[in-house]
């Protein structure tokens, strides 16, 4: 055996991990019609093909600038910019028609590759477009009326869900429709990042004509949103539409983008199976901490609450309340604003109930009410509880998708029976630890 052959085995060992850590995961890649137009293009494509069969759940996400320039010139069309936005009137809409739906045929044939000596083949990939983006026209901005240019209203997280349990790659493009059957220009970052937050997913990678981001004349290898924000006024065009994108992602619960460059042969794979990496990783403020609560969160807390108890969602407790029971607390605090809590009281020897859980309206869908939940069990499984129990009026769904079980008031410690409020008929759901 060579030494490159050696060096080849030993590469394929480390990665070893990368691959067990990624597989049934979800990836969300963006990319613009610039990349599709670079020769490394097709070995992206195969890189996307190894990463399927891998296990990788993948939604791919493209635009299509570009080739909708290219089509608008064709045309004798001009272009119309405001803000860095293009306005898409009628004519310039079916520009933009006849754009996206070239690049998306080109990365679909060039997806069914497979024939023989093809590193592709074998494959057999599966890829599935459709109306999954609704949108909503951005309307008139400075007294301009962008028509047709629009932004991403909902994404369909729950189909491409299931055809991602089906082994499929779906495939994005940067257009909406609008329930009333009208189709909107919308720019890939708003598309890609609303694509990684509704799924939930694992990571974003943006491929970009830069190897990530700039860091005096090298470039930043890692960094946080915190340090992102304060480099932030100095980048422009595509590197600042990217580090929003990111920053968007980060801050609503997507633990990892990367930005790498599409023209690097291999960036891919060396980003999510090599320790070096490549490009930029983004990831979540340092700052994010989940502790226990003390007695100077309390006017943190209250704020918290307020909006669920005005709702009914949660009872109303007050300041003195909270100060006294302010021990029984975990809080996630960010750079001093407390942006979920949760609380745990015994009722016996082995029960305890799970009180309280509420997180901040801006940061929902961002795994920290399992977080504190994961902390609240830790905690009662230290302190011998062998079961939680939790009542609610409105979040029943999210407790039965986190392993509690439905059960009967009757099945309550006593001390707990005599203080349910009938008016509120809560459900009461029970798990064992």
């Amino acid at each position: 055996m060579t030494a490159d052959s050696t060096e080849y085995v030993q590469w394929f060992r480390n990665s070893s991990p990368y691959i067990n850590a990624h597989r049934r995961k979800t990836f969300v890649i963006m990319f613009d019609g610039d990349a599709i137009l670079h020769p490394n293009f097709n070995s992206i494509v195969q890189d996307i093909a190894l990463l399927t069969s891998l296990g990788v759940r993948l939604v791919l996400v493209h635009g299509a600038r570009m080739q909708i320039d290219t089509v608008l010139q064709r045309l004798d069309i001009e272009s119309q910019f405001h803000n860095d936005l293009r306005v898409t009137d009628a004519n310039a809409l079916n520009a933009v028609k006849a754009a996206i739906g070239m690049v998306k045929a080109d990365i679909e044939s060039r997806l069914s590759v497979g024939i023989p000596g093809s590193p592709m083949h074998g494959a057999r990939i599966r890829v599935v477009s459709g109306n999954f983006v609704t949108a909503k026209p951005l309307g008139v901005i400075g007294g301009v009326d962008f028509q047709h240019t629009g932004e991403v209203r909902r994404i369909e997280h729950q189909a491409i869900s299931n055809l991602l349990d089906q082994h499929n790659i779906v495939l994005l493009s940067c257009a909406g429709y609008s329930p009333s059957g009208e189709m909107f220009n919308l720019s890939v970052e708003d598309v890609a990042q609303q694509a990684a937050i509704s799924l939930r997913a694992d990571k974003l990678i943006i491929l970009g004509e830069s190897d990530g981001l700039p860091d005096d004349g090298d470039t930043h290898t890692e960094i946080t949103c915190r340090q992102l924000e304060q480099i932030l006024h100095e980048l422009t065009g595509s590197e600042r539409c990217h580090a929003d994108a990111a920053l968007k992602c980060v801050r609503q619960g997507v633990p990892r983008v990367h930005i790498l460059s599409y023209q690097v042969d291999g960036a891919l794979l060396q980003e999510l199976f090599t320790r070096e990496g490549s490009g930029t990783l983004i990831t979540q403020e340092a700052y994010d901490q989940l502790r226990p609560a003390n007695i100077d969160d309390v006017a943190g807390i209250l704020q918290l609450l307020q909006p669920l108890e005005e709702q009914g969602i949660l009872v109303r407790r007050s300041r003195e309340l909270l100060e006294t029971e302010i021990h029984r607390f975990n809080v996630i605090e960010r750079d001093g604003l407390i942006t979920a809590c949760a609380a745990l009281y015994p009722y016996s020897d082995d029960q305890a109930e799970l009180a309280c859980v509420a997180v901040h309206s801006d940061y929902r869908g961002s795994n920290r009410g399992n977080r504190l939940l994961e902390q609240i069990e830790q905690e009662a499984r230290r302190r011998q509880y062998k079961q939680l129990f939790v009542l609610t009026t409105r979040t029943a769904h999210w407790f039965i998708e986190n392993g509690f079980v439905a059960g009967a008031v009757s099945e309550l410690p006593q001390e707990r029976q005599r203080l349910y409020n009938f008016q509120r008929n809560s459900k009461v759901f029970f798990k064992t630890l």
